[in-house]
C-alpha cells in the first residue's frame, strides 16, 4: 500500500476504522515448482475442479455437505443477507472473507460456476502476497504450481530492455521479496474457498439483474436470476464486485466510461514458450504490447494488448488473429517455435473505465467494478485484494451506524480509496502515454537500461511496495532523463 509498507514509510495514509492490517516479514520457505509440463498443469487443480459450493444453511456458516451442489431453482436462494457480494473474484472473494470472518452473514453471488477461467495477466504483486498471506491462500497457491516472480523485464523497440527487481538497494521493503504469478482458474477457486471458510456463503450460476432501492434511492437488495425464475434479495449494504461491466456501477449510476486509452486485449497460456525466466515480461511495439508471465509447471500466460481498433480485426477467431499477431514480431515469433497453446484465446476489454464514485446509498464498488487498470501497470489483482481489504471496516461500520449516518462510513471509504491509489492511477497514466508513443518508450528504455537503481524503483512501484510519489517527482525525471543529474 502506499505509504504504508516500506522501511522509509510511515504507517498507512489511511486507516480504516477498527481496522489496520497487519505487517509482517514473511518467507514462504518453498522454492518454484518442479515443472512436469503441460499434463502437470491440468492436473495442478484436480482439487478444484468439482463444484465449490453454491449455498450453505440460511443464516450461517457453509456445512459440509452443502457445498457441492449447484443451485438449480430460484427457490433454494438466500432470501436475505446483511451484505450482499456481488462477484466471486478476487475482490469479492477478499471482501467477503475479511467480513464474514468478523462475523457479519455475507453472501457471495457470481453468474458462473467455479473454477472458472478469466482472461488475466496472472501477477501478484509482493505486496498482494501479504494479503494473500492474510487469507492463508500462498502455500496453497505454491502448492498448486503458483510461479515465483523476481522482478519486471521491459523490452522497447530496436532491441533495448530494462530490467528491474524487487529486492534491490533503494531502501524499501516489500512484504516478500517475490510476486506470484498463477492462473485466475485456481486463483479465484482458492480465494472463494478461503471466503466460504471464514463464513461466507456463496452462490454460482446466478445472475444479479438488477439492484433494488427504496424511495430515498438506498440500495437495499438485489434481483437474481437462477436458471428457472428470479427473486428479490435482500441486504443493508450491497456489494458491487462485478468487474469492467459492473451491473452495480451501472444501477446506481456510478459507472463512467474514458474516452483515452481503449484496449482490448487477449489471453492464452502456452507450453513450451523459450527464454522464460524469473521475471514477468512486457514487449512493446508500435502496435501494441505482450506480456509474458510464467505461471507454472511449464506454462506461460501470453497477454496480447492492443488498441481497441486493432482488436476488432480478430473479426471472431482470437487464435488466428493472435497467431498472426506474435508472427509478425521476429523477437517474440522466435520465443514461440516449440511452442503450443494448451487454453482458448479469451478476450477482455476494452478497458478505460473509472466509476464516478465508490460508493451510493447503501453500496459500494471494489476491484474492476471501481476502475480498470491499463494490464502494463500490474496493478488489477493488488487493487482488487487491497480494496476489499480496505472496504470491509468501512462496511462493518456502516452497518452498526444509525440508519441516518449509515452513507458516512462508505464516504469515507471512497475517500480512502482515492488516496490509497491516486499515486498508481497517475502512474498508469503516464505508462499508458509512453507505451502509445514507442520512441518515446525507446528513450526511457536506453535511460532505465543504464539506471537499473531508477528501474528497481519502478519496478518497485510496480510491485506495490515503494510508494508512487518516489517516482511522481520532478528529481526523478530529471534523473530519468539526464542520468548525470543528482549522481
Amino acid at each position: 500500500m502506499w505509504g504504508g509498507e516500506s522501511a522509509k514509510a510511515s504507517g498507512d495514509a489511511c486507516v480504516a476504522p477498527m481496522h489496520r492490517a497487519r505487517m509482517m516479514q514473511y518467507g514462504t520457505g518453498a522454492s518454484r515448482r518442479d515443472r512436469r509440463g503441460a499434463d502437470h498443469w491440468h492436473r495442478a487443480t484436480a482439487a478444484y475442479t468439482g463444484r465449490i459450493g453454491p449455498v450453505g444453511r440460511e443464516g450461517g456458516r457453509c456445512g459440509q455437505n452443502d457445498c457441492h451442489s449447484p443451485v438449480r431453482a430460484v427457490s433454494e436462494l438466500p432470501r436475505r443477507a446483511e451484505v450482499v457480494v456481488v462477484g466471486g473474484g478476487p475482490a469479492g472473494a477478499a471482501t467477503a472473507w475479511a467480513l464474514a470472518r468478523n462475523g457479519i452473514d455475507t453472501l457471495i453471488l457470481d453468474r458462473e460456476p467455479f473454477p472458472r477461467r478469466k482472461p488475466c495477466a496472472a501477477y501478484l504483486s509482493p505486496q498482494a502476497t501479504r494479503i494473500l498471506h492474510e487469507m492463508d491462500a500462498v502455500d496453497e497457491l505454491l502448492a498448486a504450481g503458483a510461479a515465483k516472480l523476481s522482478g519486471m523485464r521491459v523490452h522497447a523497440m530496436e532491441g533495448v530492455a530494462f530490467e528491474g527487481r524487487f529486492e534491490a538497494a533503494h531502501g524499501f521493503r516489500a512484504f516478500s521479496n517475490h510476486g506470484l504469478a498463477v492462473r485466475r482458474d485456481l486463483l479465484d477457486a482458492v480465494l472463494l474457498a478461503r471466503a466460504r471458510a471464514a463464513g461466507a456463503r456463496v452462490v454460482e450460476a446466478v445472475t444479479v439483474e438488477d439492484v433494488e432501492c427504496d424511495h430515498r434511492g438506498r440500495a437495499v437488495g438485489v434481483t437474481v436470476r437462477s436458471s428457472d425464475a428470479t427473486r428479490r434479495v435482500d441486504a443493508r449494504i450491497v456489494v458491487g464486485a462485478d468487474g469492467v461491466r459492473s451491473v452495480v456501477a451501472r444501477r446506481l449510476g456510478l459507472a463512467r466510461q474514458l474516452h483515452w486509452p481503449t484496449r482490448a486485449a487477449f489471453v492464452a497460456h502456452y507450453a513450451g514458450v523459450a527464454g522464460i525466466g524469473d521475471c514477468g515480461e512486457m514487449h512493446i511495439f508500435n502496435d501494441g504490447y505482450c506480456g509474458l508471465t510464467d505461471v507454472g509447471c511449464g506454462v506461460t500466460n501470453v497477454s496480447i494488448v492492443l488498441p481497441e481498433r486493432t482488436a476488432r480485426a480478430a473479426d471472431g477467431n482470437a487464435k488466428a488473429f493472435c497467431s498472426a499477431w506474435i508472427a509478425a514480431h521476429s523477437s517474440l515469433a522466435s520465443r514461440f517455435t516449440n511452442a503450443t497453446g494448451v487454453s482458448a484465446v479469451q478476450a477482455v476489454g476494452p478497458f478505460g473505465a473509472r466509476a464516478r464514485s465508490a460508493c451510493a446509498p447503501g453500496a459500494a464498488l471494489v476491484g474492476n467494478a471501481a476502475d480498470v487498470y491499463d494490464p502494463f501497470t500490474g496493478e488489477g489483482m493488488y487493487a482488487a485484494l487491497r480494496g476489499g481489504e480496505l472496504l470491509a471496516p468501512y462496511v462493518i461500520e456502516s452497518l452498526r451506524a444509525t440508519d441516518a449516518r449509515a452513507h458516512e462510513p462508505l464516504e469515507a471509504y471512497d475517500r480512502c480509496r482515492r488516496h490509497e491509489f491516486g499515486g498508481k492511477w497517475r502512474v498508469a497514466r503516464l505508462a499508458s502515454i509512453a507505451v502509445a508513443s514507442p520512441p518515446l518508450l525507446h528513450l526511457l528504455a536506453r535511460r532505465l537500461r543504464d539506471r537499473r537503481d531508477l528501474a528497481d524503483l519502478i519496478v518497485g512501484v510496480a510491485g506495490d511496495f515503494v510508494p508512487a510519489r518516489e517516482i511522481l517527482n520532478l528529481r526523478f525525471a530529471m534523473q530519468l532523463l539526464a542520468p548525470s543529474f543528482g549522481s
